[in-house]
């Protein structure tokens, strides 16, 4: 499984989770910065990655806008904000460990919405 993590994500985390063994990248190690919620979940879907964010309110609007138009995402997962955001090395390994739930060969379902645990 492949993640995307939104620009109001530390690098860092994706750092950490690299280092974790996930297939991560962020925004800003990519030059995708400023770019508008709906060009970073196309970008994500494109590369069929799931996108990770603070972003739920306009990540669950953008699902339903997906969902009714028929164009499938790779999912979102939200980063509660119980994990802060001080702490990049916590917010990789719950992102580890929900990735550890699922196997393998296996991808979320479209327009998925998910929250990592604290």
């Amino acid at each position: 499984m492949q993640f995307l993590l939104d620009e109001n994500l530390s690098p860092t985390v994706a750092e950490v989770a690299r280092g974790l063994g996930l297939d991560v990248v962020s925004v800003h190690d990519i030059g995708r910065r400023g770019l508008a919620d709906l060009e970073q979940l196309e970008f994500a879907a494109a590369q069929e990655r799931v996108l990770v964010t603070r972003n739920r309110d306009d990540f669950i609007r953008l699902t339903v806008a997906f969902y009714q138009v028929g164009q499938p995402h790779c999912g979102v997962l939200i980063v509660p904000f119980s994990i802060p955001d001080h702490q990049p090395e916590r917010i990789a390994h719950a992102l580890g460990d929900w990735a550890d739930r699922w196997p393998a060969d296996s991808t979320p379902s479209p327009y998925f919405i998910d929250f990592l645990e604290s």
